[in-house]
């Protein structure tokens, strides 16, 4: 299903994000609902050389790896109206034009009770991308992110703001990627201080 069908049903558009966007969308939106989509993993195995790295040193951030077995959680942000083409607009510079990221259609499950799912617009970055990294392990990820840094902040910002997305509003809820890269990132910091 494309963004445009979507629109044409209820003029509102959901948007999933399950990166930097689950605290930091700057675009406008009519409200905002945390919950999952199945079928995906989340990995930093995407490069980042313009916000959180750059040409000489790309950091890592996420994106989503089909797996069967698996579910994402993140934010889904519904834009209405004129919300929509400004949003679009925005993001389209910010995840495909910079980051390389494609879009697709997924079925979002808010954690709310009583709301059913939603389709909802998300960006994949694929091993097609130039930027694209690929697996690593946990301590070769997280020595990465220690050490880079972009136009919006330290690597570690994006790592830590994650983390603290997944414990605050998805408590119980299992990221082991995530959680074990934290780790690694503390232990590599711990040690750079000795």
């Amino acid at each position: 299903m494309k963004p445009q069908d979507i629109m044409k049903e209820k003029n509102s558009l959901w948007i999933f994000g399950y990166g930097s966007l689950v605290w930091k969308p700057d675009f406008d939106y009519k409200r905002r609902k945390i919950g999952c989509i199945k079928g995906y993993k989340r990995r930093f195995w995407h490069g980042d050389d313009f916000y959180r790295g750059n040409k000489e040193k790309p950091g890592r951030v996420v994106t989503l790896v089909e797996d069967p077995e698996a579910r994402t959680w993140g934010v889904a942000y519904e834009v209405t109206d004129s919300q929509i083409e400004e949003s679009l607009q925005y993001l389209n510079m910010r995840e495909s034009v910079l980051g390389g990221y494609r879009t697709k259609m997924v079925e979002f499950i808010p954690k709310e009770k009583g709301m059913g799912p939603l389709w909802a617009l998300v960006y994949i970055a694929t091993s097609d991308n130039p930027i694209y990294l690929g697996p690593a392990s946990d301590k070769e990820i997280a020595a990465q992110i220690a050490i880079c840094s972009g136009s919006t902040g330290h690597n570690i910002e994006y790592l830590v703001r994650l983390a603290d997305f997944m414990r605050l509003y998805c408590p119980g809820e299992e990221d082991d990627h995530l959680f074990s890269i934290e780790a690694e990132v503390l232990n590599f910091l711990l040690v750079a201080i000795r």
